[in-house]
């Protein structure tokens, strides 16, 4: 018997506005759960509750840039609890950067906002939303991590290594909140096309030719991926970190 109902549960998802973002917030609200959209961009995120809402579910677009400071991203999650009647169930870390350069070409101004976004933001929002959870004995938290994570690159390596940071983020935070009910982990996508990667479509096709899927994911895969771990089917998954990602880390 599947138990992935989320009635009566509410949700935010970092960088919903498209991509692996907004899916995600479709599947949650799908499986009943009322989430919050939430990103920079206003007309996007009111188009993803739209369609939310057009489906039968129930979802608010709050504006957030992940990059402003500690004092503003905790403001930030004081809204999003505010927003859900203040109690925040489902915390989905998917917002990130992704500068498209090598180590010598990467800027400052590319080097701190990858920083506040990838590593910063899920940081001070899990310190804000997970004592909230720990004290009502329940919660989910996951950090959409990636494949880069795990091997080398000469391209895109800073990018890579925030991933690997966040996702040691999650296993700390399985450990230190799991005991009081709140479980965290990472879904680890792989090459799956979203706005992060427009233009590279070549580059992607080449890099899923040979691997067993043979093709990219896509956003909707990961989305249900991430509704099942939050759901009450993976009620003993703790501190996990999933490869979906056609099997190219199982065999590259």
């Amino acid at each position: 018997m599947s138990n992935q109902n989320l009635s009566g549960r509410t949700a935010v998802v970092t960088g919903s506005t498209s991509g692996i973002g907004a899916a995600t917030a479709h599947a949650l609200a799908a499986r009943g759960a009322r989430v919050v959209v939430t990103g920079r961009d206003a007309t996007r995120g009111a188009d993803v509750v739209a369609g939310i809402e057009s489906r039968g579910g129930s979802a608010l677009f709050v504006a957030g840039d992940l990059a402003a400071s500690p004092v503003a991203l905790r403001e930030l999650a004081a809204s999003w609890s505010a927003a859900l009647d203040g109690r925040v169930d489902i915390l989905v870390h998917n917002a990130a950067v992704c500068p498209a350069v090598d180590t010598v070409s990467l800027s400052d101004a590319d080097l701190e906002t990858t920083l506040a976004v990838n590593v910063r933001a899920p940081q001070v929002l899990t310190a804000v939303l997970a004592p909230a959870m720990a004290a009502n004995g329940s919660g989910a938290i996951v950090v959409i991590g990636s494949w880069m994570a795990t091997v080398g690159h000469a391209f895109v390596g800073f990018y890579s290594a925030t991933k690997a940071a966040e996702a040691q983020l999650a296993r700390s935070w399985a450990a230190e909140f799991g005991p009081s009910g709140v479980r965290v982990n990472t879904v680890a996508p792989g090459a799956t096309r979203t706005p992060i990667n427009e233009g590279s479509d070549d580059v992607i096709t080449r890099m899923t030719a040979t691997i067993p899927a043979g093709r990219p994911g896509r956003p909707e895969e990961i989305a249900e991926a991430v509704a099942w771990v939050v759901s009450d089917d993976a009620s003993y998954l703790h501190g996990a970190l999933i490869p979906l990602d056609g099997g190219i880390t199982a065999t590259r």
